[in-house]
């Protein structure tokens, strides 16, 4: 069944990315590998108050046939606070349409950045618009960002390229609600030099798409709290994170497991992203806002 031709207006994650914008803050993206992370994601955004975006990557539909997805949106349907359930680099055509169907995300990337531009732009609008047939936002990629994190295709060996205008202008036509720019980030760790951001070029893409999408921010392994809010402040409202919000749990994990009840041990891993994530959360401003 077709969603109402206003679906936009109603669609969470939608809802969460236009309030951001128009209140100057960030609203983290968070990667969830498992129930505990889900819980301490929806945890920490009642205690702060804070909308969040809980992210999947695809191999979290393939290990559990779709079950985390479904018990986050569980956790979600009866929580008050502003949440949606996104679906991260989706780089599977088959994969996508799956997901669309049967599962229930507010929001998918389409990451079709490891074909060339014109196959990348081609198969982004035809599946962006089978999303949107279905209520779905979108997201894409312009440009190409280097690296690879868990269960996402690894960039490493195709040159890495900065999102231009014109690039831009070719992905807003698509009908895609959100652009993710390469701007110097890279999905991974960012080495010795640590991230080397283009803030000029982030500045004329945002200017140019005039509000047509909401921009978002993928690679921030590593990035201190000055560098986030300068982002925030250049007018990205989606925060994609892995790390920054997990460290603590999986630094937990390998130090305590074995030497307390295994309840125990994820019991306290839920507090470790419930504090962490909250911490990220009154960095990028969003605690309070919801």
């Amino acid at each position: 069944m077709a969603p109402p031709p206003n679906w936009k207006d109603s669609n969470r994650h939608l809802q969460i990315l236009r309030a951001a914008e128009k209140g100057k803050y960030g609203v983290l993206a968070a990667i969830a590998y498992n129930i505990e992370q889900i819980l301490g994601m929806v945890k920490a955004a009642k205690i702060a108050k804070s909308p969040i975006i809980i992210q999947f990557f695809p191999w979290a539909i393939m290990f559990s046939d779709g079950l985390l997805v479904r018990a986050a949106a569980d956790a979600v349907s009866r929580c008050k606070i502003p949440i949606s359930i996104h679906l991260d680099h989706a780089q599977d055509e088959k994969l996508i349409r799956l997901a669309a169907d049967t599962l229930p995300f507010d929001s998918i990337m389409i990451d079709m950045s490891h074909y060339e531009k014109e196959e990348n732009l081609s198969k982004t609008a035809e599946l962006v618009k089978y999303c949107h047939d279905r209520g779905i936002a979108t997201e894409a990629e312009p440009g190409r960002i280097e690296g690879g994190e868990d269960g996402v295709m690894d960039t490493e060996g195709l040159e890495g390229s900065k999102t231009t205008l014109d690039e831009a202008t070719d992905f807003v036509a698509t009908g895609v609600d959100a652009l993710a720019p390469a701007i110097g980030n890279v999905h991974g760790e960012y080495g010795p030099a640590g991230p080397n951001l283009d803030f000029e070029r982030l500045r004329q893409i945002r200017a140019h798409v005039d509000g047509k999408v909401r921009v978002v921010l993928h690679g921030t392994n590593g990035f201190e709290p000055e560098l986030m809010n300068q982002c925030i402040a250049e007018g990205v409202s989606k925060i994609n994170v892995n790390k920054l919000v997990l460290d603590d749990y999986f630094d937990h994990l390998s130090s305590s497991i074995g030497k307390m009840p295994h309840t125990t041990l994820m019991e306290q891993g839920v507090e470790k992203v419930v504090r962490q994530t909250i911490e990220w959360m009154k960095i990028c401003g969003s605690a309070g806002k919801a």
